[in-house]
């Protein structure tokens, strides 16, 4: 995978910048996997009736799950609005994000996982040991030999030489898939993210697999229709 580092953010440009990535045109698929504790303590916003009811029924189910396991019945398959609205109420200051923060901590606590809110996030060293994971989330985009000519015409122009590269990527073994992965986040993710500032405490990292090529104008693309500058 290949780390694209958007620098330091505040919130709202994490999130901006997140629910952008879902809404390109290049955008195949998405897999996220959220946890319940996540959307339970972020359930008031509106974006979250139905997954909040699923948490509680997840969380609530008279000991048939292990809060304290990795059972994938504690993750929800969420869409890109749920994922934003969980990372916008953590990631924005006031008292909707205090609030789902203390619920998160209790919840946290309970499973004896409550992170070291001193640590700084995004830490790639540290991804193997998350527990729980709340939010993994990723877009699969479409294939070289899935553009359309008229359509996706500014990609295919920024190649060299695109039929080498769509050759290629179709005579691969394994066959190449081109994606969009945040970063792993955790507790600590969620509760130390962002400072007393609004800014987050260390650079957020997007990660990428596939052309690079490819990669690269869409995710300048996307970094224009966010509004967000980077040094390249």
């Amino acid at each position: 995978m290949i780390g694209f580092e958007i620098g330091t953010r505040s919130g709202e440009e994490l999130v901006r910048f997140i629910r952008t990535l879902g809404q390109h045109r290049y955008v195949a698929s998405r897999l996220h996997l959220v946890h319940a504790f996540a959307i339970e303590a972020a359930g008031e916003h509106p974006a979250l009736a139905d997954g909040a009811a699923w948490a509680r029924r997840a969380i609530g189910s008279a000991g048939a799950l292990d809060l304290a396991s990795k059972d994938e019945r504690l993750f929800r398959r969420a869409s890109d609005a749920e994922v934003c609205a969980v990372l916008e109420t953590f990631w924005t200051s006031g008292d909707a994000a205090d609030a789902a923060k203390a619920r998160l901590r209790e919840r946290l606590a309970s499973v004896d996982a409550l992170p070291d809110e001193a640590l700084l996030p995004f830490d790639e060293s540290r991804e193997e040991d998350v527990f729980p994971v709340l939010v993994d989330a990723g877009w699969e985009l479409l294939s070289l030999a899935h553009l359309d000519f008229e359509r996706h015409k500014g990609a295919i122009q920024s190649f060299d030489d695109f039929e080498v590269a769509r050759f290629e990527e179709e005579s691969a073994i394994p066959p190449l898939v081109t994606l969009h992965e945040l970063p792993i986040l955790g507790g600590l993710e969620l509760l130390g993210a962002i400072d007393e500032t609004g800014q987050s405490r260390a650079p957020f990292v997007l990660w990428q697999q596939g052309h690079e090529t490819y990669l690269d104008y869409v995710l300048r693309g996307v970094l224009r229709a966010s509004k967000i500058t980077v040094d390249d």
